[in-house]
């Protein structure tokens, strides 16, 4: 049984910082793309960031360039998100996900839909 837990979210000011976590179990996690998403009452979920199995390569949606950094350890079989600088609008329900790519020899996903594997989320809001 997959399981993607997601924590480090909580309450920070506008231009401090969070660190997410996402610890997965019950897959070979050094095959899956891993990526995060967010999601505020009323829009729909948007891609924040994806990291490849290995780690080689990393996307990130423009409004996050600079400020998130995505890393993850495949030993401890987690992803994590760097979040700085954050602003009002980063206020969502932060979820990690994890698409098997190795196989498949895509390096990054981004559209939602073409994720295995989602967590509950944690939940990020920056207060102004």
């Amino acid at each position: 049984q997959v399981q993607l837990v997601e924590s480090g979210g909580g309450l920070v000011q506008a231009g401090g910082s969070l660190r997410l976590s996402c610890a997965a179990s019950g897959l070979t996690f050094s095959n899956y793309c891993m990526g995060w998403f967010r999601q505020s009452p009323g829009k729909e979920r948007e891609f924040v960031a994806a990291i490849s199995w290995n780690g080689g390569t990393t996307y990130y949606k423009d409004s996050v360039k600079g400020r998130f950094t995505i890393s993850r350890d495949n030993a401890k079989n987690t992803v994590f998100l760097q979040m700085n600088s954050l602003k009002p609008e980063d206020t969502a329900l932060y979820y990690c996900a994890a698409d098997d790519t190795l196989s498949s020899g895509v390096v990054i996903t981004t559209p939602a839909e073409e994720y295995d594997y989602w967590g509950q989320g944690t939940q990020v809001t920056v207060s102004s």
